[in-house]
Protein backbone atom coordinates (compact mmCIF):
# COMPACT_ATOMS: atom_id res chain seq x y z
CA UNK A 1 0.00 0.00 0.00
CA UNK A 2 1.27 3.42 -1.07
CA UNK A 3 1.74 6.43 1.50
CA UNK A 4 -1.24 8.35 -0.63
CA UNK A 5 -3.47 4.88 -0.54
CA UNK A 6 -2.43 5.07 3.85
CA UNK A 7 -3.02 8.41 4.07
CA UNK A 8 -6.77 7.82 2.31
CA UNK A 9 -7.86 4.78 3.91
CA UNK A 10 -6.80 6.62 7.46
CA UNK A 11 -9.02 9.69 6.24
CA UNK A 12 -11.86 6.82 6.56
CA UNK A 13 -10.70 5.60 9.73
CA UNK A 14 -10.91 9.10 11.09
CA UNK A 15 -14.23 9.71 9.72
CA UNK A 16 -15.90 6.85 11.66
CA UNK A 17 -13.70 7.69 14.70
CA UNK A 18 -15.73 11.16 14.63
CA UNK A 19 -18.93 9.74 13.97
CA UNK A 20 -18.35 7.99 17.36
CA UNK A 21 -17.35 11.83 18.61
CA UNK A 22 -20.84 12.84 17.65
CA UNK A 23 -22.51 9.62 18.52
CA UNK A 24 -21.00 9.72 22.27
CA UNK A 25 -22.32 13.57 22.54
CA UNK A 26 -25.66 12.42 21.99
CA UNK A 27 -25.72 9.95 23.99
CA UNK A 28 -24.61 11.66 27.03
CA UNK A 29 -26.82 14.62 25.94
CA UNK A 30 -29.52 11.59 25.75
CA UNK A 31 -28.77 10.34 29.27
CA UNK A 32 -29.07 13.68 30.48
CA UNK A 33 -32.61 13.72 28.92
CA UNK A 34 -34.12 11.10 30.02
CA UNK A 35 -32.67 10.99 33.77
CA UNK A 36 -32.78 14.28 34.31
CA UNK A 37 -35.09 16.38 32.20
CA UNK A 38 -35.27 16.84 28.56
CA UNK A 39 -34.75 20.10 28.44
CA UNK A 40 -31.83 20.27 30.53
CA UNK A 41 -30.54 17.87 27.62
CA UNK A 42 -31.49 20.18 25.37
CA UNK A 43 -29.73 23.22 27.12
CA UNK A 44 -26.67 20.89 27.10
CA UNK A 45 -26.17 20.32 23.68
CA UNK A 46 -26.79 24.36 22.75
CA UNK A 47 -23.90 25.01 25.63
CA UNK A 48 -21.87 22.41 24.24
CA UNK A 49 -22.53 24.03 20.47
CA UNK A 50 -21.87 27.33 21.52
CA UNK A 51 -18.33 26.45 23.03
CA UNK A 52 -17.30 24.04 20.10
CA UNK A 53 -17.66 27.24 17.62
CA UNK A 54 -16.32 29.53 19.93
CA UNK A 55 -12.85 27.01 20.45
CA UNK A 56 -12.57 26.25 16.98
CA UNK A 57 -12.74 30.16 15.86
CA UNK A 58 -9.98 30.98 18.40
CA UNK A 59 -8.46 27.55 17.96
CA UNK A 60 -5.39 29.10 16.42
CA UNK A 61 -4.54 31.73 19.12
CA UNK A 62 -5.98 29.64 22.19
CA UNK A 63 -3.01 26.86 20.95
CA UNK A 64 -0.71 29.61 20.66
CA UNK A 65 -1.73 30.97 24.18
CA UNK A 66 -1.28 27.11 25.82
CA UNK A 67 2.25 26.98 24.18
CA UNK A 68 3.40 29.40 24.49
CA UNK A 69 4.62 29.84 20.85
CA UNK A 70 5.56 33.40 20.22
CA UNK A 71 5.07 34.95 16.17
CA UNK A 72 8.72 36.14 14.79
CA UNK A 73 9.12 39.19 13.07
CA UNK A 74 9.56 39.23 9.47
CA UNK A 75 13.66 39.34 9.42
CA UNK A 76 13.75 37.51 12.49
CA UNK A 77 15.86 34.12 12.28
CA UNK A 78 15.84 33.93 8.37
CA UNK A 79 17.46 30.69 7.71
CA UNK A 80 14.92 28.70 9.65
CA UNK A 81 12.57 30.51 7.97
CA UNK A 82 13.99 29.31 4.39
CA UNK A 83 14.29 25.98 5.61
CA UNK A 84 10.67 25.85 6.19
CA UNK A 85 9.86 27.10 2.97
CA UNK A 86 11.97 24.33 1.29
CA UNK A 87 10.21 21.88 3.06
CA UNK A 88 6.81 23.30 2.39
CA UNK A 89 7.93 23.47 -1.95
CA UNK A 90 9.17 19.92 -1.57
CA UNK A 91 5.47 19.05 0.34
CA UNK A 92 3.45 21.20 -2.08
CA UNK A 93 2.05 23.41 -0.12
CA UNK A 94 1.18 26.14 -1.70
CA UNK A 95 1.93 28.30 1.11
CA UNK A 96 4.60 28.36 3.47
CA UNK A 97 3.18 28.03 7.21
CA UNK A 98 4.15 30.31 9.39
CA UNK A 99 7.40 29.67 11.84
CA UNK A 100 6.59 30.67 15.71
CA UNK A 101 8.92 30.30 18.91
CA UNK A 102 8.94 28.25 21.75
CA UNK A 103 11.62 29.61 24.56
CA UNK A 104 11.69 26.20 25.91
CA UNK A 105 15.02 23.74 26.53
CA UNK A 106 12.89 21.00 25.59
CA UNK A 107 13.66 20.10 21.69
CA UNK A 108 9.95 19.63 20.53
CA UNK A 109 8.13 21.31 17.34
CA UNK A 110 4.27 21.14 16.60
CA UNK A 111 1.73 22.12 13.76
CA UNK A 112 -1.40 23.69 14.07
CA UNK A 113 -4.32 25.38 11.81
CA UNK A 114 -7.26 24.83 10.95
CA UNK A 115 -6.41 24.99 7.14
CA UNK A 116 -3.02 24.65 5.56
CA UNK A 117 -3.29 28.58 4.15
CA UNK A 118 -3.75 29.62 8.19
CA UNK A 119 -1.67 27.12 9.51
CA UNK A 120 1.97 27.15 11.66
CA UNK A 121 4.80 25.36 12.86
CA UNK A 122 6.00 26.21 16.34
CA UNK A 123 9.86 25.12 17.10
CA UNK A 124 11.10 25.36 20.64
CA UNK A 125 14.43 26.83 21.41
CA UNK A 126 15.35 23.61 22.34
CA UNK A 127 15.30 21.69 19.30
CA UNK A 128 17.30 24.92 17.47
CA UNK A 129 19.94 24.06 20.26
CA UNK A 130 20.20 20.18 19.84
CA UNK A 131 18.80 19.51 16.11
CA UNK A 132 21.97 19.72 13.53
CA UNK A 133 19.94 20.73 9.87
CA UNK A 134 19.34 17.69 8.56
CA UNK A 135 17.25 16.37 11.29
CA UNK A 136 15.75 19.68 12.36
CA UNK A 137 14.51 19.18 8.40
CA UNK A 138 13.17 16.20 9.17
CA UNK A 139 11.15 17.76 12.40
CA UNK A 140 9.59 20.55 10.24
CA UNK A 141 8.84 18.02 7.27
CA UNK A 142 6.80 16.01 9.52
CA UNK A 143 5.12 18.79 11.12
CA UNK A 144 4.37 19.47 7.15
CA UNK A 145 3.17 16.55 6.69
CA UNK A 146 0.33 16.65 9.43
CA UNK A 147 -0.44 20.27 7.72
CA UNK A 148 -0.36 18.37 4.21
CA UNK A 149 -2.58 15.64 5.50
CA UNK A 150 -5.06 18.02 7.20
CA UNK A 151 -3.96 16.28 10.43
CA UNK A 152 -4.36 19.77 11.81
CA UNK A 153 -7.78 20.56 11.42
CA UNK A 154 -9.09 16.89 12.60
CA UNK A 155 -6.74 16.71 15.74
CA UNK A 156 -8.30 20.46 16.53
CA UNK A 157 -12.02 18.91 15.45
CA UNK A 158 -10.94 15.85 18.13
CA UNK A 159 -9.65 18.18 20.97
CA UNK A 160 -12.55 20.49 20.65
CA UNK A 161 -15.32 17.01 20.44
CA UNK A 162 -13.25 16.08 24.11
CA UNK A 163 -13.32 19.28 25.35
CA UNK A 164 -17.06 19.68 24.52
CA UNK A 165 -17.95 16.24 25.65
CA UNK A 166 -16.36 16.35 29.16
CA UNK A 167 -17.87 19.20 29.77
CA UNK A 168 -21.82 18.10 28.86
CA UNK A 169 -20.86 14.99 31.01
CA UNK A 170 -19.88 17.45 34.10
CA UNK A 171 -23.08 18.96 33.71
CA UNK A 172 -25.09 15.77 34.06
CA UNK A 173 -22.79 14.75 36.54
CA UNK A 174 -23.60 17.43 38.70
CA UNK A 175 -26.97 18.24 38.38
CA UNK A 176 -27.71 14.75 39.42
CA UNK A 177 -24.98 15.00 42.65
CA UNK A 178 -26.80 18.33 43.67
CA UNK A 179 -30.27 16.41 43.76
CA UNK A 180 -31.88 16.40 39.68
CA UNK A 181 -33.44 13.41 38.96
CA UNK A 182 -36.80 12.96 36.65
CA UNK A 183 -39.30 11.07 38.49
CA UNK A 184 -39.55 8.59 35.38
CA UNK A 185 -36.28 7.21 35.73
CA UNK A 186 -35.16 4.47 37.93
CA UNK A 187 -32.55 3.73 40.06
CA UNK A 188 -30.89 1.77 37.51
CA UNK A 189 -31.48 4.05 34.80
CA UNK A 190 -29.93 6.73 37.15
CA UNK A 191 -26.58 4.37 38.27
CA UNK A 192 -25.94 3.56 34.87
CA UNK A 193 -26.48 7.72 33.77
CA UNK A 194 -23.74 8.16 36.89
CA UNK A 195 -21.36 5.29 35.10
CA UNK A 196 -21.57 7.32 31.30
CA UNK A 197 -20.87 10.49 32.92
CA UNK A 198 -18.15 9.24 34.37
CA UNK A 199 -16.46 7.35 31.79
CA UNK A 200 -17.27 9.46 29.18
CA UNK A 201 -14.32 11.83 28.98
CA UNK A 202 -12.34 8.84 29.17
CA UNK A 203 -14.32 7.12 25.84
CA UNK A 204 -13.40 10.96 24.45
CA UNK A 205 -9.76 10.41 25.24
CA UNK A 206 -9.37 7.16 23.85
CA UNK A 207 -11.26 8.08 20.47
CA UNK A 208 -8.81 11.27 20.43
CA UNK A 209 -5.89 9.28 21.34
CA UNK A 210 -6.64 6.50 18.18
CA UNK A 211 -6.33 9.31 15.59
CA UNK A 212 -3.17 10.73 17.12
CA UNK A 213 -1.26 7.80 17.08
CA UNK A 214 -1.65 6.07 13.69
CA UNK A 215 -1.09 9.74 12.32
CA UNK A 216 2.21 10.21 13.61
CA UNK A 217 3.73 6.87 12.00
CA UNK A 218 1.96 8.52 8.58
CA UNK A 219 3.51 11.88 9.60
CA UNK A 220 7.33 9.82 9.92
CA UNK A 221 6.75 8.67 6.50
CA UNK A 222 5.46 12.02 5.01
CA UNK A 223 8.68 13.38 6.34
CA UNK A 224 10.99 10.72 4.70
CA UNK A 225 9.01 11.17 1.60
CA UNK A 226 9.38 14.86 1.29
CA UNK A 227 13.10 14.77 1.91
CA UNK A 228 13.39 10.85 0.05
CA UNK A 229 15.62 10.38 3.52
CA UNK A 230 14.00 8.27 6.24
CA UNK A 231 17.16 8.34 8.11
CA UNK A 232 17.25 11.57 9.27
CA UNK A 233 13.31 11.43 10.31
CA UNK A 234 14.45 8.78 12.23
CA UNK A 235 18.55 10.04 13.50
CA UNK A 236 15.72 13.02 14.83
CA UNK A 237 13.56 10.64 16.48
CA UNK A 238 16.38 8.90 18.51
CA UNK A 239 18.15 12.47 19.57
CA UNK A 240 14.48 12.96 20.91
CA UNK A 241 14.74 9.80 22.48
CA UNK A 242 17.68 10.53 24.33
CA UNK A 243 17.02 13.96 25.61
CA UNK A 244 15.45 13.81 29.03
CA UNK A 245 14.38 17.90 29.32
CA UNK A 246 10.55 18.00 30.12
CA UNK A 247 8.76 21.13 28.19
CA UNK A 248 7.80 23.50 30.81
CA UNK A 249 4.29 24.08 30.26
CA UNK A 250 3.14 20.45 29.14
CA UNK A 251 -0.64 20.53 28.79
CA UNK A 252 -2.70 17.52 28.16
CA UNK A 253 -5.08 19.13 26.03
CA UNK A 254 -2.21 20.04 23.52
CA UNK A 255 0.64 17.08 24.05
CA UNK A 256 -1.45 15.32 20.74
CA UNK A 257 0.03 18.22 18.52
CA UNK A 258 4.12 17.81 19.49
CA UNK A 259 6.20 15.24 17.35
CA UNK A 260 7.38 13.74 21.02
CA UNK A 261 4.34 13.69 23.50
CA UNK A 262 5.26 16.27 26.19
CA UNK A 263 3.34 14.07 28.76
CA UNK A 264 3.19 10.97 27.97
CA UNK A 265 6.79 9.87 29.68
CA UNK A 266 4.90 12.05 33.00
CA UNK A 267 1.81 9.91 32.98
CA UNK A 268 3.50 6.56 32.07
CA UNK A 269 5.34 6.67 35.54
CA UNK A 270 2.20 7.85 37.31
CA UNK A 271 -0.33 5.07 36.18
CA UNK A 272 1.92 2.15 36.19
CA UNK A 273 0.37 -0.75 34.73
CA UNK A 274 -2.18 1.04 32.47
CA UNK A 275 0.51 2.98 31.04
CA UNK A 276 2.69 -0.25 30.47
CA UNK A 277 0.55 -1.07 27.99
CA UNK A 278 0.42 2.67 26.16
CA UNK A 279 -3.07 2.79 26.58
CA UNK A 280 -3.47 6.83 27.20
CA UNK A 281 -0.98 8.20 25.43
CA UNK A 282 -1.06 10.22 22.66
CA UNK A 283 2.20 9.00 20.72
CA UNK A 284 3.41 5.53 19.72
CA UNK A 285 6.93 5.08 21.38
CA UNK A 286 9.93 6.30 20.07
CA UNK A 287 11.49 3.38 19.02
CA UNK A 288 8.81 1.85 17.69
CA UNK A 289 8.27 4.69 14.86
CA UNK A 290 12.22 4.71 14.52
CA UNK A 291 12.00 0.67 13.56
CA UNK A 292 9.08 1.53 11.07
CA UNK A 293 11.42 3.88 9.46
CA UNK A 294 14.39 1.72 9.48
CA UNK A 295 12.00 -0.95 8.11
CA UNK A 296 10.43 1.26 5.13
CA UNK A 297 14.04 2.74 4.46
CA UNK A 298 15.76 -0.52 4.59
CA UNK A 299 18.59 0.38 7.12
CA UNK A 300 19.76 0.48 10.63
CA UNK A 301 20.65 3.46 12.53
CA UNK A 302 24.72 3.86 14.32
CA UNK A 303 24.83 3.04 17.43
CA UNK A 304 26.16 6.44 17.96
CA UNK A 305 24.15 10.10 16.70
CA UNK A 306 26.14 12.15 14.37
CA UNK A 307 28.13 15.11 16.19
CA UNK A 308 27.16 17.96 13.80
CA UNK A 309 26.85 21.50 14.74
CA UNK A 310 22.98 21.94 15.84
CA UNK A 311 21.52 24.39 13.57
CA UNK A 312 20.87 27.42 16.09
CA UNK A 313 24.38 28.52 15.06
CA UNK A 314 23.34 29.15 12.09
CA UNK A 315 21.10 31.49 13.84
CA UNK A 316 23.08 32.91 16.31
CA UNK A 317 21.67 31.62 19.33
CA UNK A 318 23.60 30.37 21.94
Amino acid sequence: MTLQEQIRSNRFRSGIVVFGFALLLLVIAGLIGVVLDLSLGVFALAIALAYGIFALVRSRSMIAGMTRAQALGEKELEPLRRLVENVSIGAGLAVTPEIRLVDDAAPNAFAAGLRPEKSYVGVTTGLLRTMPKRELEAVIAHEISHIRNRDTYLMTMATVFAGVIALVADIGFRSIAYGGRSRKAGGIVVVLAVVGFILAPYAALLLRMSLSRRREYLADAGAAEILNDPEAMALALRRLELDTTSLRYADASTAHLWVESPTDRVDSERRGVLAMSGLFNTHPALPDRIEALEEVGGFRLPERLPDDEPFAAALGLT
